[in-house]
């Protein structure tokens, strides 16, 4: 059995979409491109497919992860455009790599997420993120299945810095307030990067620290994009590709009859 690691976004509109409904969606492109999918045992088969660490719903993403079984050798960039193809525009199958490493999820160290917040000034943000870091601990609540749940927000976080947005106006506008492009508001964008622990820790509750510890509200909800996911570089704060040592131990030079490539390009 041949298995190919995915990876796949989830843009615009389809950020909405339930990690449920883009499985639907996926098993729908998988049949359309009559993907040669290997079956689980049992009284009732099901395609080989595991998914690794989906983003919340309304997030959206740059990085999401998938594997799949084959039961016959596919080209990894013949197959990644087959299933883009087969996809609506916003999920979009960007990067394949044969699996060559095991314990993927294991390399899922962390995440660098863009938090955008429309209406708030950067300087106050500012004011917020350092009031932020220079607590040890950040108890934030969260309403989980299992009832009022209190944890720690500060300790998962490796980076937090604010990212200057793109404003109307040269850089020599002395005093005048930046403003966003595509509003002409007040805009702060926050660049987080958060580790992978238990309880999870995701970027609303960073946000909740922000307003526990700096009375920071935005008047609209954030928008949240993770950008990637992957190994954490503890000296930089930056998240590194996690398909990289399966790229490494691709066999090099000419492909053998049968064998098959394991190219991809993003």
């Amino acid at each position: 059995m041949q298995r190919i690691r995915l990876r796949y976004t989830k843009r615009g509109r389809l950020r909405f979409t339930s990690h449920r409904d883009f499985q639907r969606a996926f098993e729908r492109a998988l049949r359309r491109s009559a993907v040669p999918m290997a079956y689980s045992a049992g009284f009732t088969p099901h395609p080989k497919v595991s998914y690794a660490n989906a983003a919340p719903t309304g997030v959206a993403s740059e990085a999401e992860y998938l594997e799949i079984g084959l039961a016959a050798a596919r080209d990894p960039e013949e197959l990644r455009v087959q299933l883009d193809e087969s996809l609506p525009t916003g999920l979009d199958v960007i990067d394949a790599v044969e699996v060559r490493t095991p314990n993927f999820v294991e390399r899922l160290e962390a995440s660098e997420w863009q938090v955008r917040l429309d209406g708030v000034e950067p300087q106050e943000a500012a004011r917020a993120v350092a009031a932020f870091l220079a607590e040890e601990r950040v108890e934030v609540e969260r309403l989980t299945k299992n009832g009022l749940r209190v944890f720690d927000a500060r300790g998962a976080v490796a980076a937090l810095e604010i990212v200057p947005p793109q404003v109307d106006g040269g850089a020599d506008t002395a005093g005048e307030e930046a403003r966003d492009v595509r509003t002409g508001r007040p805009c702060a964008i926050l660049r987080l990067v958060v580790r992978h622990a238990t309880p999870a820790v995701r970027p609303d509750d960073v946000l909740s620290g922000l307003r526990a510890t700096a009375d920071l509200a935005p008047p609209v909800p954030a928008e949240v994009t993770r950008l990637a996911q992957g190994p954490l570089d503890e000296g930089t704060g930056t998240v590194t590709d996690p398909l990289a040592l399966d790229r490494a131990a691709a066999p090099a030079g000419p492909v053998a009859a049968g064998e098959p490539r394991a190219t991809a390009s993003a």
